[in-house]
C-alpha cells in the first residue's frame, strides 16, 4: 500500500519539468509533498525559491497522464515505488548529485546490492565483447557481487545473463517505465531478472523508449555500484557517459581492451589512455575494491564458466579454464534466417517496411532505398516494430524479422 507521501511524489514525477531542486524546494516550505501539492497559487507564488516557470506548473499540474492511471499500472506490473526519503532507497545512489526522486522497482532491491558492479558497452557488440562481458559477469557474481546493467542488446544483454547464470543477482535500469520492454526481444531475459534481482526507472510506467531518456538513465546504472566496466565502445557510445558519470561520481572506471582493429575497441582504449584501470582478469578489478568491499567477496567456486548460449545471429564459445576473460577465438557467425508474415495489427507505414525486409536481414539504407520513405520515418517505424517484437535489430544497422 502506497503512503500519501509517496503518491504526491509519483504525482510530482509526472509534471514534466519538476525536479530533485523543486521537490526538496517544496518539502523545505510545506513540510511534504503531499501539503505541496495542496498549495494554493498565492503560496506557490510567494515562494522566491521558485521559477515562475515552475510555479505555473505546479499551478496546473500537467502530467502525462493522470495519476490515477499512473497508480493502476504500478499495480497491474505489480511494481514496487521507493522514494529518496525511504530507507530502502539504494545507498550508493542516494550520494550522487541528482538522485531520482522516485525509483520504480520489479522485483526486488536488498542491502546486499551496495556491492554491486555495472558493465556496459557497445549494443552493437562484436562476438568478442560479448563473450568478455558473459564471463566477467559470471565470475563477478561468482564473487557474491551483484552485475547492474541497462538492459540493452549486445553487452549489457550478455552482462544480465553471466550473472543470471552464475545463480546471481542482476540489476536492469530501464530508458522507459516498467510497463514496457525495450528491446522487446528481451522480455524472457526480464522475467528472469525480476525473480533475480531488479528492473529499475525513474520514468513513469508507461513512458515508452526516446533516445534523450537514455544519458539520463546512465547516471544510475553508475551511481547503484561501486564501479564501472566499459567492455566494448566506440568513440561515440553512450557507455562512455556512463564511465564519465561513474568518474564525476568518484566510483572505479575500468575498461577492458579489445581488438586494435575494431572501431567498438578506440573508446575503451581511449578510457585506458586517460586512466580508466585495464581488466584483463575479474581478479584486476576485484583488488581495486576498497578493503572493506573486498572483505565481503566470496572466494571463487572450483567451477568453471560454463559456454554462452548462442545469441541471435551468432555462435560462440567461451574458454572454461582459469580466470582470464579473453575469449578462445571466435567460432564462424552462424545466420538465422527468420521470415514471419506481418501481424495484423501492423499500419500501414509498418506494414510498408516490415515488408520490404528481406531474408536473412536488410540494412537501413536498403529500407530507406525500397520504401522511398525518409530516414527518420524509417527509424521511428522501426522502433515501433521492435517494441512490438516483430523486428529485431543486428549489429551493423541489419534488421531481421521475427525474434
Amino acid at each position: 500500500m502506497l503512503s500519501n507521501e509517496t503518491i504526491s511524489l509519483i504525482h510530482l514525477n509526472l509534471i514534466q519539468g519538476v525536479g530533485l531542486k523543486t521537490v526538496q524546494v517544496l518539502r523545505d516550505v510545506f513540510g511534504s509533498t503531499e501539503r505541496a501539492l495542496q498549495a494554493v497559487p498565492d503560496e506557490l507564488r510567494k515562494i522566491n525559491r521558485l521559477s515562475p516557470a515552475v510555479c505555473d506548473l505546479l499551478i496546473h499540474k500537467p502530467v502525462l497522464y493522470p495519476i490515477e492511471r499512473e497508480l493502476e499500472l504500478i499495480h497491474k506490473y505489480g511494481c514496487q515505488v521507493v522514494t529518496l526519503y525511504d530507507a530502502a532507497y539504494p545507498h550508493h545512489l542516494k550520494e550522487i548529485d541528482t538522485p531520482p526522486v522516485v525509483l520504480y522497482v520489479k522485483g526486488e532491491l536488498t542491502p546486499e546490492d551496495a556491492l554491486s558492479i555495472s558493465l556496459v558497452g557497445s549494443r552493437n557488440a562484436k562476438d568478442y565483447g560479448r563473450k568478455v562481458s558473459y564471463r566477467l559477469s559470471y565470475q563477478i557474481a561468482q564473487r557474491g557481487l551483484t552485475v547492474v546493467s541497462g538492459f540493452a542488446k549486445g553487452i549489457d544483454t550478455s552482462a544480465h545473463r553471466g550473472a543470471l547464470e552464475a545463480g546471481g543477482r542482476t540489476i536492469a535500469v530501464m530508458g522507459n517505465g516498467l510497463s514496457v520492454v525495450y528491446p522487446a526481444t528481451n522480455s524472457n531475459l526480464a522475467e528472469k531478472i525480476e525473480a533475480s534481482g531488479a528492473l529499475v526507472s525513474e520514468f513513469p510506467m508507461a513512458v515508452r523508449p526516446k533516445p534523450r531518456n537514455f544519458p539520463r538513465r546512465n547516471r544510475i546504472i553508475s551511481g547503484l555500484t561501486l564501479g564501472t566496466v566499459v567492455v566494448e565502445a566506440s568513440n561515440r557510445s553512450g557507455a562512455l557517459i556512463t564511465a564519465r558519470l561513474a568518474a564525476e561520481q568518484n566510483r572505479e572506471v575500468f575498461a577492458v581492451p579489445g581488438e586494435i582493429f575494431s572501431a567498438l575497441s578506440a573508446g575503451t582504449h581511449k578510457l585506458i589512455n586517460d586512466g580508466a584501470k585495464l581488466i584483463n582478469t575479474v581478479d584486476d578489478l576485484l583488488n581495486e575494491l576498497p578493503p572493506h568491499v573486498l572483505s565481503r567477496v566470496q572466494s571463487p567456486t572450483s567451477s568453471p564458466v560454463p559456454d554462452m548460449e548462442t545469441v541471435p545471429a551468432q555462435a560462440s564459445s567461451v574458454e572454461k579454464s582459469g580466470t582470464e576473460l579473453v575469449p578462445s577465438q571466435p567460432s564462424p557467425n552462424v545466420q538465422q534466417s527468420v521470415s514471419t508474415p506481418p501481424p495484423p495489427d501492423l499500419t500501414p507505414d509498418e506494414k510498408t517496411i516490415f515488408d520490404a525486409i528481406e531474408v536473412p536481414s536488410s540494412h537501413i539504407d536498403t529500407i530507406v532505398r525500397t520504401t522511398q520513405l525518409p530516414i527518420n520515418q524509417v527509424s521511428s517505424v522501426l522502433l515501433m516494430l521492435e517494441l512490438k517484437g516483430v523486428v529485431q535489430q543486428l549489429p551493423g544497422k541489419q534488421f531481421t524479422k521475427g525474434n
